[in-house]
């Protein structure tokens, strides 16, 4: 909004958010296509639907931190709710790609053990330290935000991995990247772990382009 400085966009407030808003809608609605078109994927063990569900994932996890940010809308139940859909979605939308492609087991499977578990404590780190959502954590640590959660992080977290298990026939270079990742992350919550959890620092700069900031 025009006229609230970063503390205040970004940290939590006193009074209590509502649930039943647009962004937390278009979560739900996401949620929902998503988890469905992924099920008919499973059953029919059909690759088009199998994308059509990660599209649907991929654009309405955009679209609803979008509506998010637009509106004002941004909230700790919204980034929570957000996290735990990411992890529902992404479970029912790999499940048909290893049916069609059983040799990508074991990238797959690292890959879900760093999303859903070593990820997940990740991402809800943020409630520790006062912010609105992980897409904040630059306030808290630089190093640990641009790892994790600036645009090619979270490329490389989710979509570069589907993408490798896709079109790329051996297994190794999905492997080595869910592996890089899980390094990345259990680096991460390490460095998150021994933070003093007394909410987020004062920093002398007051805006972040995404990418000036040095660790």
């Amino acid at each position: 909004m025009p006229g609230t400085n970063l503390q205040e966009r970004t940290t939590t407030t006193a009074t209590p958010p509502r649930i039943v808003q647009a962004a937390n809608t278009v979560t739900t609605v996401r949620t929902v296509g998503a988890v469905a078109v992924a099920i008919t994927a499973i059953v029919t063990r059909d690759p088009v639907l199998a994308m059509t569900a990660y599209l649907i994932y991929w654009i309405g996890d955009m679209l609803d931190g979008w509506t998010a940010r637009r509106l004002n809308q941004e909230t700790r139940f919204g980034a929570v709710f957000d996290i735990l859909a990411d992890r529902l979605c992404c479970i029912l939308c790999i499940i048909p790609l290893l049916q069609a492609r059983p040799q990508m087991a074991a990238p797959i499977a690292v890959f879900l053990l760093q999303f859903v578990v070593v990820d997940l404590v990740l991402s809800l780190s943020f409630l520790r330290f006062g912010l609105l959502s992980p897409n904040y954590f630059f306030r808290v640590h630089r190093g640990v935000f641009r790892w994790n959660w600036s645009p090619p992080a979270k490329a490389a977290n989710t979509s570069a991995l589907v993408l490798l298990v896709l079109f790329v026939p051996s297994p190794s270079p999905a492997l080595a990247l869910a592996l890089a990742v899980t390094v990345i992350k259990v680096a991460s919550l390490v460095v998150v772990r021994r933070l003093p959890g007394t909410g987020p620092p004062r920093r002398r700069q007051d805006s972040y382009d995404g990418w000036s900031l040095s660790t």
